[in-house]
């Protein structure tokens, strides 16, 4: 079942909204018909919806539909108040600066890795990972030392929701190799990826983490086979580290949501 399909209305509309986003391109409306799995009247019908409230924009010249102003707007205001990234924008500028490879900011959203923010390396390599796209979370080195600090009965079921799709031929296979993998950064501190997610791209990535031991986000510093290698990056550990502790205690003011597998019900 999708996110959104159980929660009436309101979670269909944010269905669609998802989708939309998804073509990450101006989607004519026979696009979004043949994906979806709403009838076409329900679907017309949630997309003028969204349309007439500013959350979607229509260009009648083209016939196509995009994410709309208020939606940016919101997404604007979510960006500065439930995400580290402006807590954390002024250490990962020292980083980046100081080590000049891409650094990465990062959370848990229901069992993936949301990018929030990311400082290109001084010579910028072409990669997956940008502010606001999603990413695996078993494959990834910001992905598996958020995971590892997850209280257990959460760590199950964010590994129940991973895929284990090979995209390299170093990627964990199974949740037995990703289960032994979190043990080993529990015990270090830090993680790697060590090329799982795309061929050549490696990373050592540090969680942050509250006072409390909740995991708020992740940090790592990516660079390429072709530059530097696993044991090179593991140099880094220890700025890494002064970033997140610095990153922790500016941010424990904030009340940021928990975007792990937990649900919110209504009385």
């Amino acid at each position: 079942m999708a996110r959104g399909t159980g929660d009436g209305t309101v979670g269909k509309a944010l269905e669609v909204l998802d989708q939309v986003a998804a073509f990450r391109r101006p989607v004519r409306f026979s696009e979004l018909l043949a994906q979806s799995a709403f009838p076409k009247p329900t679907l017309y019908r949630l997309i003028q919806t969204l349309t007439n409230q500013g959350m979607l924009a229509f260009d009648p010249d083209r016939q196509t539909y995009s994410p709309g102003v208020r939606l940016v707007r919101l997404a604007h205001a979510a960006w500065d108040q439930s995400t580290l990234a402006p807590v954390a924008r002024p250490y990962l500028d020292a980083l980046s600066k100081k080590i000049g490879e891409t650094v990465h900011l990062a959370q848990l959203d229901h069992g993936q890795v949301l990018y929030i923010d990311k400082r290109n390396a001084n010579r910028p390599v072409q990669m997956y990972s940008q502010a606001g796209k999603v990413g695996p979370a078993y494959c990834t080195g910001v992905g598996k030392v958020m995971l590892a600090f997850l209280e257990e009965d959460e760590i199950a079921k964010v590994i129940a929701q991973q895929s284990f799709h090979k995209f390299t031929k170093r990627t964990l296979a199974d949740a037995e190799a990703l289960r032994a993998e979190l043990q080993d950064i529990r015990q270090n501190g830090y993680g790697f990826d060590r090329e799982e997610h795309e061929p050549g791209i490696i990373c050592v990535a540090m969680p942050i983490l509250a006072d409390t031991g909740r995991v708020l986000g992740a940090l790592s510093v990516t660079s390429t086979t072709g530059r530097t290698n696993l044991a090179g990056l593991e140099s880094y550990v220890p700025v890494l580290q002064d970033a997140a502790t610095k990153i922790s205690r500016d941010a424990q003011g904030w009340s940021f949501p928990d975007h792990t597998t937990k649900e919110t019900t209504g009385n």
